[in-house]
């Protein structure tokens, strides 16, 4: 196995920089290279062999596992804005979800974007008016201005889905099994808001990979960066003096002006006073096959749920992006929620039902256990969380804002302004400059 997490290395002892950035995921990334562009001296580090956070990809026997099933949606402002996303060269999934069950494989798409799966669409018995008509209508604020979403009262999705009258076979066997697997848990007891946020991106836009895998993001951000990130530098502590604040690391003591502290929740409130939120764990198995199980460029959820079995989704990547897998060979990632209490012969079982084809030669390439994959979005939604927790001290992740891509690079971004702000002695920016 070899990894590909976008490494960017930099040697030598550390100095005494501007602003020290710890962590080199998306925020951190995002937040140190607008802080180098503005032209302070920044010093970002990480105690991983690479960058991207919770963002990477290994490469196994020549096929791309990214560390979770991960997509980008092009339709995040934050991605527009901050992402040259055509040099990432990304590969989209058809617009729709293939749902399984008893009734085989059914297909729900959008005929704008997948003209192709119309007729079997219409076939799915999914088109029933009343549940679209209802869902259409609860759904409807998410494609108005974000402002008046947010300033909707907000409540959990179980609360407000009855509230509609959502009920039927869209919500328990399309709707809930797919947020499932984008949550990392059960729906129920999320934001209501949140989940709008999500469809709008959804509804705005078709979500896909790099060619490169989920790692070129990261990889991209850090080219930003012209001195580089220093990895496998762990930080212990920070504490205040001198006139700015000292980091103890492992590779000795970075002093600076101001510290931004972009590592994982549970990791920010051992160095920061924050609070660490709940996070959801998924579990990624990624399979090689020798025969593609569907040619379908979707997204596959059991219309049964979880008592159906422990796949929350699946999808064929190499059907997607073809270069996530060897010439002649196919890539299957299958996701369960994390802890799991199945094991690999009862996810080969499960896919064997979702794509009605043995999974048992498939051979598994690796398994990958995300503990803290993504934080818990309860309502009421609390967006823009304080990124400046004074003292020349800051904090940034999606943790910060929502649980997502968008969440971490707007509170990367929040991060350097606020850092600007203060290191310049006037106001921060607004998030969007």
């Amino acid at each position: 196995m070899s990894n590909s997490g976008g490494e960017s290395g930099r040697s030598g002892p550390p100095g005494n920089p501007d602003v020290a950035v710890i962590g080199a995921g998306l925020a951190g990334l995002l937040c140190a290279a607008t802080l180098a562009e503005r032209g302070f001296d920044v010093d970002i580090f990480d105690a991983s062999d690479g960058v991207g956070g919770r963002v990477r990809t290994d490469v196994v026997d020549g096929f791309r596992c990214d560390r979770g099933f991960q997509l980008l949606n092009p339709a995040y402002p934050a991605v527009a804005r901050y992402v040259d996303v055509d040099a990432l060269d990304l590969h989209t999934f058809a617009a729709g979800v293939a749902v399984t069950g008893v009734g085989g494989i059914r297909v729900v798409a959008d005929p704008r974007r997948s003209p192709e799966l119309l007729a079997r669409t219409t076939a799915s018995g999914y088109l029933r008016p009343w549940e679209l008509a209802r869902l259409a209508r609860w759904a409807a604020p998410a494609l108005g201005p974000v402002g008046s979403l947010l300033g909707r009262a907000d409540t959990d999705l179980t609360e407000a889905l009855a509230k509609a009258k959502i009920k039927g076979r869209i919500r328990s066997e399309i709707l809930e099994p797919f947020l499932t697997g984008v949550l990392g848990t059960p729906p129920g007891g999320t934001s209501a808001t949140f989940v709008r946020l999500l469809l709008r991106s959804f509804l705005l836009a078709t979500p896909g990979v790099p060619a490169a895998g989920m790692a070129a993001l990261p990889a991209q951000l850090a080219g930003r960066l012209t001195s580089g990130v220093r990895l496998g530098v762990s930080a212990r502590g920070i504490t205040a003096g001198g006139g700015g604040l000292l980091v103890d690391t492992d590779a000795g003591p970075v002093r600076a002006r101001a510290v931004v502290v972009a590592v994982d929740p549970a990791a920010s409130a051992v160095l920061a006073p924050v609070a660490a939120p709940r996070m959801n764990g998924l579990t990624t198995y990624w399979f090689q096959a020798a025969e593609p199980p569907t040619p379908l460029k979707l997204l596959f959820v059991d219309s049964g749920g979880r008592s159906a079995g422990p796949v929350v989704n699946t999808a064929v990547m190499s059907n997607v992006a073809p270069g996530y897998a060897p010439p002649g060979r196919h890539l299957v990632q299958a996701t369960t929620l994390w802890p799991e209490s199945a094991g690999e012969a009862e996810v080969r079982q499960h896919l064997g039902r979702m794509y009605g084809t043995s999974a048992s030669n498939w051979d598994l390439l690796v398994r990958h256990d995300i503990e803290r994959a993504l934080p818990s979005q309860p309502p009421p939604l609390v967006r823009a969380q304080p990124v400046d927790l004074g003292g020349g001290l800051f904090v940034a992740g999606d943790h910060r804002d929502t649980a997502s891509i968008q969440g971490a690079l707007v509170s990367g971004r929040r991060a350097a302004n606020a850092v600007t702000g203060r290191l310049r002695g006037h106001r921060a920016r607004r998030p969007g400059d």
